[in-house]
């Protein structure tokens, strides 16, 4: 199984950790910690930020409503994934979280609600889905949280496109068609340089954006195979696919 086995606790923190560092937890950390988890004085977790790493620390004080955290020794460096962006179109509320966690346990850098045409989804709310990947990237042992970007127009964003990045452009129109990395991998600079990787929404992207998105020169089309998948679906075979071929599965 590749499921997080130890039974330490591992919770994020946004202050600096190193050898000696104490830690004061919030209400609701402290909640979490000592009321959910039943953690005392003396009991070892695990803490990362997303400069520091993972830390060994203990509990030195610990109450309903706050406790301070000693760190001891570094268990893990800080490590980034590789510079994948997830653009996705927002669906509905549990789909999309489960977008979120599957893309911080997948290892995208960058998660980015874009909308569409055909986007039908209601109000994105940015700091839930953050507070999703903080707990996503605590359960899965990673040190990075990637940022969730506000919404943003497709059209917006390809006008700013930043031209080095390339585009994983996941066409539903080519279904049936062999997923195919060969056009990526046998290019000289295969694998280095950021790419971004782009799902549309339930009901596909309109004709004005395929035709936009097919002339562009540093985007990329491919297929996700012979059957329909659902956006959430699609989200995780794309970065998967990634992963398995250009980033740090390789």
């Amino acid at each position: 199984m590749y499921l997080l086995m130890a039974s330490l606790v591992r919770l994020y923190v946004d202050q600096p950790l190193g050898a000696g560092q104490v830690v004061v937890v919030t209400r609701q950390q402290a909640h979490y910690l000592f009321g959910v988890m039943r953690l005392s004085v003396g009991a070892e977790l695990r803490l990362f930020n997303d400069q520091d790493g993972e830390w060994a620390a203990t509990v030195s004080e610990a109450g309903k409503r706050g406790g301070v955290l000693t760190c001891n020794t570094q268990t893990k460096p800080h490590s980034l994934p590789p510079d994948v962006w997830l653009m996705f179109a927002p669906v509905k509320k549990s789909c999309t979280d489960f977008i979120v966690e599957k893309a911080v346990e997948l290892g995208a850098r960058r998660i980015c609600p874009v909308l569409t045409d055909y986007t039908n989804s209601e109000r994105v709310r940015v700091d839930r889905l953050q507070a999703h990947a903080i707990e996503a990237a605590e359960q899965s042992g990673g040190t990075y949280v990637p940022p969730v970007a506000e919404p943003a127009k497709l059209g917006n964003i390809l006008d700013n496109w930043d031209k080095p990045r390339r585009l994983l452009f996941c066409d539903e129109t080519a279904l049936g068609s062999a997923t195919d990395f060969t056009s990526l991998t046998t290019r000289d600079d295969a694998g280095h340089g950021p790419w971004a990787i782009l799902i549309g929404p339930e009901g596909g992207f309109s004709g004005a954006e395929r035709k936009r998105l097919h002339a562009l020169p540093f985007a990329h089309t491919i297929s996700l195979g012979p059957r329909i998948l659902r956006a959430e679906t699609a989200a995780v075979a794309a970065l998967t696919l990634w992963q398995a071929k250009l980033g740090d599965w390789v």
